[in-house]
């Protein structure tokens, strides 16, 4: 079979979280290009109106929806919108997070619960939703949860992020082993530093700067550099593969001590 054979998500429908930005809205884009109909869900309906604008541009099939992933209701409303507009939900993108670079003796109680509660409690919230429904459809799915290689090693000020990203990687595991007979798939891929929004003007500092140097690859990630990871656990290419987490991070988990 030809790689765009193998790779094509043509009658795919493909629901992606916080899609509004950074890695959301490249994830949505490289599965539109692929031929996935999406469903962009995220807070900042500008953003989305704009995102909608550019994927129809490119003749993608595109449905966006103004949510707030911690609100179960909008996201019930969310799946059955996308069901009305392209069928079930084959594929899901959790992708929707938020950072914080308090120290863990500064960190407040609203602040760990904040981070939990959108970046791991909603990740099974809505991966739970999603695999009902394709269960329910008898249709094989996807669900890829986006972790970090800061929760396979963590770092100064990140400890409610770490903790939450590492329950992502233990939650995709028992997922996997949950619903694989089901023929849903559950996958996880933890990306090591990249440029967005949320972290731009940190990374250009000086602490960038040092972050950069424990890079073996000497650069962080660009635009493109997780389209593969992506587009692997998404088509066909990697329907033997569940309960794995792949890292692209440049080789920096790789150089940790240890």
């Amino acid at each position: 079979m030809r790689a765009a054979q193998l790779f094509d998500l043509t009658g795919r429908v493909a629901l992606v979280t916080g899609a509004s930005s950074g890695l959301g809205a490249r994830f949505a884009r490289v599965l539109a290009a692929n031929g996935a109909a999406v469903v962009l869900v995220a807070r900042r309906a500008g953003r989305l109106d704009a995102m909608r604008a550019e994927i129809e541009a490119g003749d993608g099939r595109v449905l966006t929806v103004s949510a707030d992933v911690l609100d179960r209701a909008a996201m019930r409303a969310a799946y059955d919108a996308a069901e009305r507009a392209f069928g079930p939900v084959t594929v899901l993108v959790n992708n929707a997070g938020i950072v914080h670079s308090d120290r863990a003796l500064d960190l407040s109680e609203e602040g760990w619960r904040q981070v939990l509660a959108t970046n791991l409690d909603a990740v099974f919230f809505w991966a739970q939703e999603g695999a009902r429904r394709m269960t329910a459809a008898k249709t094989a799915g996807s669900i890829i949860n986006i972790a970090s290689i800061l929760g396979l090693g963590a770092g100064k000020g990140v400890a409610a992020y770490a903790a939450a990203k590492a329950g992502v990687i233990q939650l995709t595991r028992a997922l996997a082993l949950e619903l694989a007979f089901k023929g849903v798939r559950v996958n996880a891929i933890a990306p090591g530093w990249f440029v967005t929004d949320a972290n731009r003007d940190y990374l250009a500092s000086s602490a960038g700067d040092k972050i950069k140097r424990a890079i073996p690859v000497g650069r962080f990630g660009q635009d493109g550099d997780l389209d593969g990871a992506l587009l692997l656990l998404a088509s066909e290419a990697g329907r033997f593969m569940t309960g794995t987490t792949i890292v692209v991070d440049g080789g920096q988990v790789v150089a940790l001590p240890g």
